[in-house]
């Protein structure tokens, strides 16, 4: 399968190098979405990336993953797009697991860390659960970790969906707008890593509030 990876990328220098290693050593392609940065991320995305993206200023995941997106549809020959994050909380060990179900026929899977979420702060654990219900609810299928940003999707899906949210609400549009559109979303198991001294860039308050605000006005 040819297989792009998008990494959106936001003052990532700290952990962005070893990911993008580990996945140069597994030939898979590289796309780097670097988000306004201001430290050495641009640097060692073109050290190491297929294509690097370098926005001005920060605009957030949202606008970064579709930049990603737009890019390689009207630039590169693809099957299926991984996202994952740059901080270093998404094992590389798991690639494998999307591209198995990919390769059975998968059209849209997320990885689930609530099996085992040790480390993972109780108001994030609370948030997601929370949020995860109430996809499930909305599209009927279970989905256990809808925030999680390690997913893979097929192209196919990505033609028959338009995403227009620019910060961390994407990871929920993509599911609902990919459940509406008939998709069926598969879930696997994923390791859940978290460093102590590492603050995530999400607002448990803020993006809650926004993640209500785009149920609120996507209801049918």
């Amino acid at each position: 399968m040819n297989i792009w990876v998008i990494i959106p990328a936001y003052n990532e220098s700290r952990s962005l190098e070893t990911i993008l290693k580990g996945l140069k050593d597994r030939k898979i392609s590289i796309l780097v979405v670097d988000d306004g940065s201001e430290d050495n991320t641009y640097k060692l995305a073109k050290k190491w990336a297929d294509v690097v993206i370098k926005s001005k200023k920060n605009l957030g995941k949202g606008v970064s993953i579709k930049k990603g997106i737009s890019y390689l549809k009207e630039n590169k020959t693809f099957d299926c797009i991984i996202t994952m994050d740059a901080d270093g909380q998404h094992s590389l060990s798991d690639m494998d697991k999307f591209i198995k179900e990919a390769e059975e026929g998968a059209l849209v899977v997320v990885g689930n860390r609530m099996d085992n979420h040790s480390g993972m702060p109780w108001i994030r654990v609370f948030t997601n659960k929370i949020m995860s219900w109430i996809i499930s609810a909305i599209l009927r299928q279970k989905i256990p970790d809808t925030q999680c940003g390690f997913r893979l999707v097929k192209k196919e899906v990505l033609e028959k969906i338009i995403i227009r949210t620019k910060k961390f609400e994407i990871e929920s549009e993509l599911l609902i707008k990919a459940g509406r559109a008939g998709f069926t979303i598969k879930s696997i198991p994923i390791e859940s890593i978290y460093y102590k001294n590492l603050r995530s860039k999400i607002n448990p308050f803020v993006d809650t509030i926004r993640f209500f605000n785009f149920i609120f006005k996507n209801q049918k």
